[in-house]
């Protein structure tokens, strides 16, 4: 390696690093949204309701908007089906669980989401003879220490026993984990598809843009559910809400773009880069604790924080290097954030 090279990898994982404290802002914000009263629905539309407006002047320096438009006028159904799954559901789902726990528990259950990609594969992938549909056995083990940290979290945080909000909240989180990941390489697979037949060629943030675009009717409508049930939010919620369309909408998912894009082609570069995301948890639970009074975690659910981390460590290592010449499957890698 270079002398060059190295200082880009180190530049790349200190951007990646710098993505995961803005992604952070989704779990800490939202945390602060339920505690002060406010509905999840509010906490779940206004996000989107947010990012689209401000994400729109960013398109000018991401390869525009025109070609969204015309991918989405082209194919309309797929970008409303794979919208509603991978930023709707996801996104509720995330919202939801914001009143289950501490900030640092739902970060930490949210990081399901590093192995969803690989388990939807085979869904999406099946019977086109494309090796995608393949799940590494080495990452599949890294990613059951995922698992068994999100366990020993989730019970830890517990005492030993989740009750029914405590499950409902698990159940959420990690419906919001496996949602985004299948929406985002069901679109991919869209695009993919239809390349041949003329399709637009989209970048990162031209995926992200679109898909904000076509969910947009479905917020306007869970935002009029949550007006005629709960009224009007709250300037405090929106404010909030806000906060993460910036933060974890537009700053955060332009950082990360940014610093696996330096590194795509390198995949320990890219695996350390991708790897810097489980900073999250330790944002999330220093965040919380200090501005919203949250407690450490203690005993079990300290240990639970700790193998989650080894767990996306290894499993960024592992995956990294099973696709480092598939650009397709490094092409989804770098798109599955969006917390």
């Amino acid at each position: 390696m270079t002398r060059t090279h190295r200082q880009t990898v180190l530049l790349a994982v200190a951007i990646s690093l710098a993505s995961a404290l803005f992604f952070t802002s989704t779990y800490v914000l939202n945390r602060a949204a339920a505690t002060g009263g406010g509905h999840w629905l509010w906490t779940a539309a206004l996000r989107y309701l947010f990012t689209l407006p401000l994400l729109w002047p960013v398109m000018r320096w991401q390869g525009g908007s025109a070609p969204v438009w015309r991918a989405i006028r082209r194919h309309p159904g797929a970008w409303l089906l794979w919208s509603a799954i991978g930023f709707v559901l996801f996104y509720l789902g995330l919202s939801f669980a914001a009143a289950s726990g501490p900030a640092w528990l739902v970060a930490g259950t949210f990081q399901l989401t590093v192995i969803a990609g690989m388990l939807v594969s085979p869904l999406l992938y099946r019977g086109r003879g494309d090796h995608r549909a393949r799940i590494p056995r080495l990452a599949m083990a890294a990613g059951l220490v995922v698992i068994a940290g999100v366990l020993l979290m989730q019970f830890g945080h517990a005492g030993g026993a989740l009750d029914r909000a405590g499950w409902i909240g698990l159940v959420c989180a990690a419906v919001a984990a496996f949602a985004y990941p299948l929406g985002n390489r069901g679109l991919l697979l869209h695009l993919e598809t239809h390349a041949a037949d003329g399709e637009p060629e989209l970048n990162a943030t031209q995926r992200v843009f679109g898909l904000t675009l076509a969910s947009q009717p479905l917020w306007w409508a869970i935002a009029a559910v949550a007006w005629t049930t709960v009224g009007p939010p709250t300037i405090g919620q929106a404010w909030l809400a806000a906060g993460v369309s910036v933060g974890a909408g537009i700053i955060a998912t332009v950082l990360f773009f940014q610093a696996t894009g330096m590194v795509r082609n390198d995949p320990v570069g890219l695996a350390t880069a991708e790897a810097m995301q489980a900073a999250e948890i330790l944002f999330a639970t220093a965040i919380g604790v200090l501005w919203l009074g949250e407690a450490w975690p203690q005993g079990g659910a300290l240990a639970g924080v700790w193998l989650v981390m080894v767990g996306i460590v290894a499993f960024s290592w592992m995956a990294t290097r099973a696709v480092a010449h598939d650009p397709l499957a490094v092409r989804e890698l770098r798109s599955e954030r969006g917390a």
